[in-house]
């Protein structure tokens, strides 16, 4: 007969650390945060002449506090608009919790996306003239 721990669904973590119901969840706040971001709906100077994308949102187990990764486009600013977001949490909290439908509003709390810089710094890695030449030998010798 199995056993389950105390919150434990039965339903096994994916390979992203978080439930089927915390996945789902975490993008329907995701599409609302970003449906709110691109029509307008947060009046801030600091966001004005900024395209955010929201790539991905991690709930906690709980579904009671949302992390919301963001990243301006280009990458400028990530700060001024970090702090915006941040200065306008209530209104967006609010703004969720009318377009999902849970029984709690989640905390929300807003990261830079660092994946950008990541795959960029790969990239750059992987023009310099070292391994270009690396990359040329070994397609040699095949």
């Amino acid at each position: 007969m199995p056993t389950h721990r105390k919150g434990d669904s039965g339903r096994g973590a994916n390979a992203n650390g978080g439930s089927q119901r915390q996945l789902r969840v975490g993008e329907l706040v995701r599409h609302a945060i970003a449906d709110i971001l691109g029509q307008g709906g947060v009046h801030d100077p600091a966001l004005e002449g900024h395209i955010i994308t929201v790539p991905e949102v991690r709930m906690s187990p709980d579904l009671k506090l949302a992390t919301i990764y963001v990243m301006p486009l280009g990458g400028r600013g990530t700060d001024d608009v970090i702090a915006a977001l941040e200065r306008n949490k209530k209104f967006l909290r609010g703004e969720v919790a009318h377009r999902v439908n849970l029984k709690f509003a989640p905390d929300i709390r807003f990261r830079v996306d660092e994946r950008f810089d990541e795959a960029e710094r790969i990239e750059k890695l992987l023009r310099t003239p070292a391994v270009q030449r690396d990359l040329k030998t070994d397609s040699d010798d095949t």
